[in-house]
């Protein structure tokens, strides 16, 4: 800003008393975009309601640092607390009636036992029948009565085992499913407390003890303090000059004497319908003295600069990049590289010898 400043005399000194002429002066010359914007800081969130309820037992106001899986509220919601005792309770039953003292079970298991006796006593008889009949002793339909009631007793022995099987597959899908249940409740009954998923500083504060709040309600906005930003409102003209990295300097409305150096570090994709802008992100090179979320701003990016630029002021130069020469009759065209918002590059067209008149009101 003092090379400009010093340009700027010499040009008024060489102008005096000549009707504002002027030459070309080699000088230093920055282009810097324009953005205005505020400060924000670092993974800012909202923390949400996940359930319906009265909010009770608020712990914090805004400025407060809290700590990852810290409770800050509770929700009451009787509902949740209801269904998660019921799971239990459901649970406890599935857990039992996969035991062996479950009464379902234990009522097969002991028609199984006697089943298998009355079995073993059918083979036995089947057996002693066949003896006899081998030896040509006894009738041919008592042996076959004798057979057919083993074979009935098999049968029904093994079908009862396969019922226990069964039964017990079915009452482990039950145990499986109230788990899921008392699971499931379990989750829900923790949505009445209100925990801070990422550590970091109370932003806002939206929500009090005893207001009614559904699901989606914000409470609060935590952000991290010790990552502070500024987020740019870049005009559509401009974004196409602005690259990573690129200096950028601040100026806080609660402190316009004091500029900071930023860099750019973030450029969204997407035009922001609300600002009618597009969104950039400066990191700081320094820490703030005070660095309040929402602090407006005002920035400057330099999005060029060069050293020993040959420059003329930017009110000798007219539409379609002409400019008034002292002994042409008519303007002529130059080309130019930077124009900043006083002043022009000359690339081609003009020399530290050519006299410029002013433009022609």
């Amino acid at each position: 800003m003092k090379k400009i400043g010093l340009l700027l005399l010499v040009w008024a000194l060489v102008s005096c008393g000549k009707k504002d002429e002027i030459q070309p002066q080699y000088q230093d010359i920055q282009e810097l975009v324009f953005a205005s914007g505020q400060l924000e800081w670092d993974d800012a969130y909202n923390l949400t309601a996940q359930t319906d309820g009265v909010l009770t037992q608020l712990t914090f106001e805004a400025g407060n640092q809290v700590q990852k899986g810290a409770i800050l509220a509770l929700i009451d919601n009787p509902t949740n607390q209801i269904n998660t005792e019921t799971a239990r309770a459901q649970t406890q039953i599935a857990n039992e009636n996969v035991t062996a003292n479950a009464p379902a079970l234990l009522a097969l298991e002991q028609n199984i036992e006697s089943a298998e006796r009355k079995y073993l006593q059918d083979k036995k008889q089947a057996d002693r029948y066949e003896r006899l009949q081998q030896n040509n002793i006894g009738s041919r339909v008592e042996y076959e009565n004798a057979q057919l009631a083993a074979k009935n007793s098999l049968a029904s022995w093994q079908s009862l085992k396969k019922q226990y099987a069964q039964l017990l597959q079915q009452a482990k899908q039950q145990q499986i499913a109230a788990r899921g249940q008392l699971k499931n409740s379990q989750i829900l009954e923790d949505y009445n407390k209100i925990l801070v998923p990422e550590s970091g500083t109370i932003i806002k504060k939206l929500k009090n003890n005893g207001d009614f709040v559904r699901k989606g309600d914000v409470i609060a906005t935590i952000g991290n303090a010790q990552k502070v930003q500024a987020v740019l409102n870049v005009d559509e003209n401009s974004i196409g000059k602005i690259k990573l990295g690129q200096v950028v300097y601040v100026k806080l409305n609660t402190n316009k004497q004091q500029v900071y150096q930023a860099k750019i570090s973030e450029i969204l994709s997407a035009f922001d319908i609300a600002s009618q802008s597009f969104i950039c992100k400066a990191t700081f090179n320094q820490a703030l003295l005070q660095a309040l979320f929402g602090t407006q701003l005002e920035a400057n990016v330099l999005v060029a600069e060069k050293k020993h630029a040959l420059l003329i002021p930017r009110s000798y130069l007219s539409y379609g990049n002409k400019v008034n020469l002292k002994g042409q009759d008519k303007p002529i065209v130059i080309k130019t590289g930077i124009i900043s918002t006083e002043y022009v590059e000359v690339l081609s067209g003009l020399d530290t010898s050519s006299v410029l008149l002013p433009l022609k009101p």
